[in-house]
Parts: C-alpha cells; sequence; structure tokens
C-alpha cells in the first residue's frame, strides 16, 4: 500500500471507530481538513477548523455554536451531495472543493439546523456530528491495537493507496473513510469484473438454486461475485463463487474478527483463502441494526451491476437495488413465482424501477460487459437435425407420411417439386436417416 503516510492511516482508522459508516458530515468536513487533523483536534476538544472560516478554537470542546463565517461567492455547489451519482455529476464533484474556502450552499444567511441557529462552518450537522465523535474519541483504537490487529493479518487500505477502489467515489461525501481487509484478493483488481449477488436472508430452495448456479457461472467466466455474507441468498452467492474455484467479496457489516453471522464461521474462512472480507469497523466492532442498510451502498458500489435473486416487499435487498440505481449501475432481478412472497421485490423491482429481468449468468453477462464483450449468439430453441437441410429437401421431407407409405409421384404433388427432384432428395434422406423404405412406398422415420 502506497501513497497515504502512517499518521494518515492511523487517523483514519480512529474515525471509523468514532464516526459511523457513511457519515456524510465526516465525508464532507475530510474535503477540507486530513484526517490527522481531525484526530488532533477531537482529542484536544476543539474545533477541527479551528483558525479557519471565522470558527472558534472551543467549538468542538465546549459545544458552543460559532457564528455565521464569511463565504467566498462562486461556490454554488450543495456540500452533501446525494450519495448516488451518474456519470455526469460525478465529473463534477470528482475533484471536490479546495480545502481553502468552504461551499457556499448557505447562501448569504447561512445553513440552519431545526432550532434555526448557524451551521458550523456551513457544513450541515457538523455541531452535532463533533460532539457525538468527541463523546467517542476516549474510546477509539490506540496505535497499539492498529498494530496487532495488522500482525493479526487485517489490513487498512484508504482513499490513495494502490488497493482502493476508484469507483467508490460515485458514493460522494458518503464514501467510506477507510476500508478494514482480510484475505488473500486484491480488492481493487477484483471489483474490475464483479456483479453483486444479493437477496433475502429466508431464501426459498429456488433462490438458492438460482444464486448459487448464477455466482458459479459467473465465477467460472472470470467474473467477481459481491454480497453481503449475510445468510440465504448472500451465502449461496458466496458458495456459488467458491465452488467454482472464483474470487469473491464479502462486505460485512460487523467488524472482520466479529464476523457476523456467527454460523458464516466456516464459510469467512474460506472467502479469506479465496477471496477477500471487507468492513469499515473496526475489526472487534459488533454490527447495529442500519448498519446492515448503510453497508449495503459499498456492494452496489464496488460492481458494475447488482442482481437481485429474491426479495420479499419489505427487504434489505431493496436498499442494495436502490442504492444502484441510483448511481446509475446496471440493475437486475430474477424472476420467480407469482405466488411467492420471496420473489415480490423482485416483480415490483422490474415493473417500476425498470430493472432487467435476468435468468442467468448469460444475461447478466449481456447487461454489465463492455459493449462487444461477453455477448451470446440470439436465443432459438434446440437445433434439430432437420434444421439443416436445405429448403427444398426440407419441403420433400414433410411431404413424406409418416404412417403407411407414398410412392415418390404422390410425394412430388404433396411437395410441390417435379419427380426428378423428389428422387434425388428421397436419396439423401434415405442415407441420412430420415426417411425409409415401407411396404407402400417411402415413409419418415419417427426418430426424426
Amino acid at each position: 500500500m502506497t501513497g497515504v503516510s502512517d499518521e494518515e492511516r492511523l487517523a483514519r482508522a480512529v474515525l471509523s471507530y468514532v464516526a459511523d459508516p457513511g457519515d456524510r458530515a465526516l465525508g464532507t468536513l475530510l474535503r477540507y481538513c486530513p484526517a490527522a487533523e481531525v484526530v488532533a483536534a477531537l482529542a484536544a476538544g476543539r474545533h477541527p477548523l479551528a483558525g479557519r472560516f471565522g470558527e472558534p478554537a472551543d467549538a468542538a470542546g465546549s459545544g458552543a455554536r460559532p457564528g455565521r463565517p464569511e463565504y467566498p461567492p462562486g461556490r454554488p455547489e450543495d456540500p452533501l451531495e446525494p450519495a448516488g451519482l451518474c456519470q455526469a455529476d460525478q465529473l463534477r464533484v470528482a475533484g471536490g472543493p479546495p480545502r481553502d474556502s468552504p461551499p457556499d450552499s448557505a447562501g448569504p444567511a447561512g445553513r440552519s439546523d431545526r432550532s434555526g441557529r448557524g451551521e458550523s462552518g456551513g457544513l450541515p450537522g457538523l455541531d452535532r456530528a463533533l460532539r457525538r465523535w468527541g463523546v467517542r474519541i476516549g474510546q477509539a483504537p490506540t496505535a497499539a491495537q492498529y498494530a496487532a490487529w495488522r500482525q493479526g493479518g487485517f489490513r487498512l487500505i484508504c482513499p490513495g493507496d494502490s488497493e482502493w477502489p476508484t469507483q467508490l467515489a460515485a458514493l460522494g461525501v458518503a464514501s467510506p473513510v477507510a476500508l478494514w481487509l482480510l484475505g488473500s484478493a486484491d480488492l481493487r483488481f477484483a471489483c474490475l469484473r464483479s456483479v453483486s449477488i444479493v437477496g433475502s436472508r429466508a431464501a426459498t430452495a429456488y433462490g438458492s438454486h438460482v444464486g448459487m448456479e448464477m455466482a458459479a457461472a459467473l465465477a467460472e467466466r472470470g467474473w467477481v461475485i459481491v454480497s453481503g455474507g449475510a445468510f440465504g441468498i448472500d451465502g449461496a452467492a458466496h458458495r456459488g463463487a467458491l465452488a467454482a474455484d472464483g474470487v469473491t467479496v464479502a462486505v460485512l457489516a460487523s467488524g472482520l474478527s466479529y464476523g457476523y453471522p456467527k454460523g458464516h464461521r466456516v464459510l469467512f474462512e474460506a472467502i479469506a483463502a479465496q477471496g477477500v472480507l471487507v468492513s469499515e469497523m473496526s475489526p472487534d466492532r459488533r454490527p447495529t441494526r442500519p448498519g446492515f442498510l448503510v453497508r449495503n451502498r459499498v456492494i452496489a458500489a464496488l460492481s458494475r451491476g447488482t442482481v437481485v435473486v429474491e426479495a420479499a416487499l419489505r427487504s434489505g435487498a431493496f436498499s442494495t437495488a436502490a442504492r444502484a440505481r441510483d448511481m446509475c449501475r446496471p440493475l437486475m432481478a430474477v424472476p420467480g413465482p407469482v405466488t411467492s412472497d420471496m420473489s415480490a421485490g423482485c416483480h415490483e423491482i422490474i415493473r417500476e424501477w425498470g430493472a432487467v429481468l435476468v435468468t442467468g449468468a448469460r444475461d447478466v453477462l449481456e447487461h454489465v460487459s463492455p459493449v462487444g464483450e461477453e455477448l451470446g449468439s440470439a436465443r432459438f430453441g434446440p437445433v434439430l437435425p432437420r434444421d439443416d437441410l436445405d429448403p427444398v429437401t426440407r419441403t420433400v421431407l414433410e411431404a413424406v407420411p409418416v404412417r403407411g407409405g407414398g410412392g415418390p409421384a404422390s410425394i412430388a404433388v404433396a411437395a410441390g417439386v417435379d419427380l426428378d427432384t423428389v428422387i434425388q432428395c428421397l436419396g439423401l434422406l434415405a442415407a441420412a436417416g430420415f426417411v425409409e423404405r415401407s411396404e407402400k412406398g417411402w415413409r419418415a422415420r419417427k426418430d426424426n
């Protein structure tokens, strides 16, 4: 890993503990202030932007609200962009705002919270977030704990590292501060050709079969499977990829050493040996209920497209599908029985969100592959031997009776061709095993 100093990396490890995953206030603050400065300010009980833009030094420690700073003109963008951005919007925010000027999204009057008081630095929610982080900073992992985790095989990657997946930039200020990894695969390389397969934890036998078969078929073609490591469809997708000797990525809602769900301990060990486990949370953190939904944005962002195999109308898989839709990523869903509640969500995604209906790996590849790659031939029914016959010979064969038999003259009349052509075609058809002689003439064989 290169590009990030040890000080900055440790600071991001601390911030991944004190802030909840996807904290938009922190993501916006890091556009103006390095992570090491934020951690130093929190530890000292002062405002991270102290001395900048008119912020008082005690804004974080005392909880006092600063006055409205003077904003420079010409910053119309809202610092809290939607988490899902289409390509045009991604280009607009790719560079981020400069570190020496806050956004002017508040206008002359400044932003206000529900109480009507001005927001810190023009960044909505920052004052409340600073108080929340300040309470947790005393429990954050120390340098010794961080070193112990690294010795245990865990690695922390940050934006700027060679292993950092650049497609996470589509999440805007909700992008992860850092990611904890455990496993043999390179995360960035693995996600270059990856598909997310998600679905209900209460999967049916049908859904588990489809998810496992689809994941295995994609893995055999060199595609990486991304999922959430949960029971049901997630577990089936991971197992399918592993069975095909493929690479799979599990994005967990808990810390990696905590490993939730506990019943997947053996599966997680197999994934780490053949792929990689990913988490935004420190290794020993347990999951939270909101954390599962927030985790889903990373699953959608890492891959080139998302497939929902099974989902009820109220399902966590809906969250992943919504993230993929909002980021303009390919969204697909597997149909199921109209009588199954576990497929009702898939049908809703297809009908209301325009998800592409897929029934197997071939459909998925046609939707996520670059133009000209992984495209199969047109779909037809099974090819029969008679399909290879020329049109005239096929017409003669259709005129040959199946029961009894017929002479060449009667066959010529039925086929609408001359007698010489019929005699020639009958010889070819007999040699190929399509017709045979009978007591009454020629008859077609039933097995053709």
